[in-house]
């Protein structure tokens, strides 16, 4: 057995910056194997993502459709039409049976939110 992928995924207003990323990723307190984030962020994390070494699985919007999340921002809600969009990457990129084991937490800027998931046995 190879073990259950930890995944970090975000959300982020468009002016997040990477001290937004690694402030949230800093209060998990757990380092992921990889890194989720909507694909129209993508651009936003992938230099933070390269320093940090960690790779990142983009989530279409639509993946994000039906997705429940055990926290619930309502601006999150107005604008992607779920609860959390960190906890709902992070799940989509974790894969089905995927958990939340830390639930979102907002960047001192708040800027970014930050949730990790994890995927069921490899």
């Amino acid at each position: 057995m190879a073990g259950r992928v930890v995944i970090a995924g975000f959300g982020c207003r468009a002016t997040a910056t990477e001290a937004s990323f690694r402030d949230a990723l800093a209060a998990m307190g757990v380092r992921p194997d990889r890194l989720a984030v909507p694909e129209d962020r993508a651009a936003l994390i992938a230099g933070f993502a390269q320093r940090e070494g960690l790779s990142v699985t983009v989530i279409p919007a639509a993946a994000l459709n039906g997705i429940d999340t055990p926290t619930r921002s309502d601006l999150s809600l107005i604008h992607r039409g779920v609860g959390s969009v960190a906890e709902a990457v992070a799940l989509a990129a974790a894969g089905a049976g995927a958990r939340i084991i830390v639930t979102r937490v907002i960047s001192a800027d708040r800027m970014a939110t930050c949730a990790m998931a994890q995927g069921p046995d490899q």
